[in-house]
């Protein structure tokens, strides 16, 4: 399964570099890559936080013993995180021009991406320790 595992970190690296772009993109990268042009760069950088995440989470994936397991709990901690993170950015940055209702929206789907994220690897953590007990 040796080409699996090849193709697995191609499609890796292919997420990672689409991820860094869009999350850089603005006029100099739109010229350079000839990408269609958009006064909004807040989609853009969320889809680059997704992909970039995914290739992250593929990354994982690469690295596993295992084959054919699906991205799990791993990608999806590494691809809520980052999309998080993008968000949360552009929220405190302050130049989305949105009403209010808008931002509160935002806000709890930030909230939850990151809280669900720290969920996960809260339950990731308590189920990787060994349970040892201690008798006296």
């Amino acid at each position: 399964m040796k080409k699996g595992k090849t193709l697995l970190l191609i499609d890796s690296l292919i997420n990672l570099l689409l991820g860094i772009i869009l999350l850089a993109y603005s006029k100099p990268v739109v010229d350079l890559f000839g990408l269609p042009e958009t006064d909004l760069k807040f989609y853009p950088n969320l889809l680059g936080a997704v992909l970039f995440g995914i290739g992250i989470a593929l990354f994982i994936e690469y690295k596993r013993k295992e084959e054919f397991i699906g991205l799990g709990l791993g990608g999806a901690i590494s691809i809520n995180l980052i999309g998080g993170f993008v968000l949360f950015i552009w929220l405190i940055s302050g130049n989305l021009i949105l009403p209010i209702h808008g931002k509160i929206i935002l806000w709890i789907l930030d909230f939850i991406l990151v809280a669900i994220s720290f969920f996960e690897l809260f339950v990731y953590l308590k189920n990787k320790r060994p349970t040892t007990t201690a008798r006296l």
